[in-house]
């Protein structure tokens, strides 16, 4: 199918994408990579009157340090994203989830902000987002504001984000304890499909191999990318041995109220959760004991 008829606009400027943003409201789409936004238009799921490419906007592109750890232009590249040095040595779960995105083509016209706004609940990058409560930063024709991830995604493809606002960066906190690590996992039909279901952790320890923080997330098995905070509070002053990982899985998977659909039933889908979230929590104590 073709996408139905639109007005094109390419903008310069944050200002002028938000100005165009308030005039036409929800019948102005943003575009930048258009990994996600076309295909939906072309099979007519999107139809958009008018379509604002902010792709050019230098604004919104490149990896900066800030005071809270690295900030993320919505525009940048997944591939540029997942070739930085910096991010490679600061968010190494970010760097482990960029694999599973899409594959070599999509990332290189894929956007950063481009996933996170789109919102499919079986995403990476909103995923990392959410478990690491990063934190976007939005702009309209009035001003700027901010919201964490833990508030954005609302339910599959519906996000806090209003009609006449632009994603304009995300901030990603850095842990700097002494021994961390971290690991994503999942499982598709085919790699490069949307997960059946995914899984992510980030662990800190202490000297002795205590758990002195946790970070644990599912996606594909929940409308949205499911951060687990409580869950993972639990294993916090508990040693990071099989048991208590284990004992961690199963509560974080029972934790979850997945839905099935042609592709998976709901039990499978938190069979897989449970395993997924074992193998993650694993690899990331080991990493943070190497």
């Amino acid at each position: 199918m073709k996408s139905a008829a639109f007005e094109y606009q390419r903008v310069t400027s944050v200002a002028q994408a938000c100005a165009l943003l308030a005039e036409h409201g929800a019948d102005a789409k943003l575009i930048a990579g258009g990994q996600s936004l076309v295909p939906m238009m072309a099979m007519r799921l999107a139809r958009p009157a008018v379509l604002i490419d902010i792709g050019r906007i230098a604004d919104l592109q490149g990896i900066t340090v800030c005071d809270e750890g690295v900030r993320i232009g919505a525009t940048t590249r997944q591939a540029h994203v997942q070739a930085d040095a910096l991010v490679q040595r600061e968010l190494p779960l970010l760097i482990q989830a960029m694999r599973w995105v899409g594959h070599v083509q999509t990332r290189n016209r894929g956007t950063l902000g481009g996933s996170i706004v789109h919102a499919d609940p079986s995403a990476e990058i909103p995923l990392v987002a959410a478990v690491l409560e990063a934190t976007l930063e939005l702009q309209d024709a009035n001003g700027s504001s901010e919201l964490s991830a833990a508030e954005f995604f609302y339910a599959p493809m519906v996000t806090a984000i209003a009609p006449d606002q632009c994603l304009v960066a995300v901030r990603f906190p850095v842990w700097r304890d002494a021994h961390v690590g971290s690991a994503f996992d999942e499982i598709s039909i085919r790699h490069g499909d949307f997960a059946l279901a995914s899984a992510c952790a980030q662990v800190a320890l202490d000297a002795a191999g205590v758990v002195t923080r946790c970070v644990v997330g599912v996606g594909g098995a929940a409308p949205i990318p499911q951060a687990l905070p409580e869950v993972a509070a639990q294993l916090v002053g508990q040693s990071a041995n099989a048991t208590n990982l284990d004992a961690l899985a199963a509560a974080a998977a029972a934790a979850l109220d997945p839905e099935g659909d042609l592709h998976a039933s709901a039990e499978y889908r938190r069979h897989l959760a449970q395993v997924l979230l074992g193998r993650v929590l694993r690899a990331a104590c080991e990493k943070a004991k190497a």
